[in-house]
């Protein structure tokens, strides 16, 4: 049976572990959402309550953890949204609706906390079914004023985007020091890293723009 729950603080060190063999590789050679993970906990837009772990036979196998990020309308008003990430399930887990069962129930808890929007990065197949949609047809852009094919946008509110205008900006925490996260891994048991496929379609989609 599937239990999703809140983390506890004696599911750090797993839930970085199965942050750790879920992003190998995929993205980058090697990863940093471990580090992320290990150093979002403290950080002051970490969302606690919208942090949960997934519980299959007693054993943790994944995990979903949120921080608060900010939406700003042309006349500067500031809108505190929801930005999640990582979201990790164990390899030999993934691809049976386990990510899917964490991310509607955190959505729903969101919902319950207040919270109308989520904006994230990912691959568009991989949400598209879950209600994201292109942050262009939100109108919501990054600083820069362009639309990033990776950025989605859920409202968890019907209409609380309103159809203005919005800027992203996503949380501080999230610009990860690759050196101190590099530090991090070579601290823990040796993976190797590797070329592959994935990472040179990350590429592709994290440099593509929508007109």
């Amino acid at each position: 049976m599937i239990q999703i729950r809140n983390e506890e603080e004696k599911d750090y060190d797993i839930v970085e572990e199965i942050t750790r063999k879920a992003f190998y590789n995929k993205y980058v050679p090697g990863c940093t959402e471990h580090y992320l993970v290990h150093i979002m906990r403290e950080h002051e837009d970490f969302v606690p309550e919208l942090d949960f772990v997934a519980e299959l036979d007693g054993r943790v196998i994944g995990n979903i953890m949120y921080t608060k990020s900010r939406l700003v309308d042309e006349q500067g008003k500031e809108k505190v949204i929801l930005t999640f990430g990582p979201v990790s399930i164990l390899p030999e887990y993934q691809r049976r609706g386990y990510g899917k069962m964490l991310m509607e129930h955190s959505f729903r808890r969101a919902k319950e906390l207040g919270y109308e929007v989520v904006v994230i990065f990912g691959s568009p197949a991989n949400y598209v079914g879950l209600g994201f949609k292109s942050c262009q047809k939100y109108k919501v852009c990054v600083e820069t004023g362009k639309y990033p094919a990776a950025m989605l946008v859920k409202e968890l509110v019907l209409g609380a985007l309103d159809m203005k205008t919005w800027t992203f900006y996503d949380s501080p925490v999230m610009a990860v020091n690759e050196k101190e996260a590099q530090k991090y891994d070579d601290g823990l048991e040796r993976m190797e890293k590797r070329q592959q496929p994935s990472q040179e379609e990350f590429y592709i989609m994290s440099h593509s723009f929508i007109e």
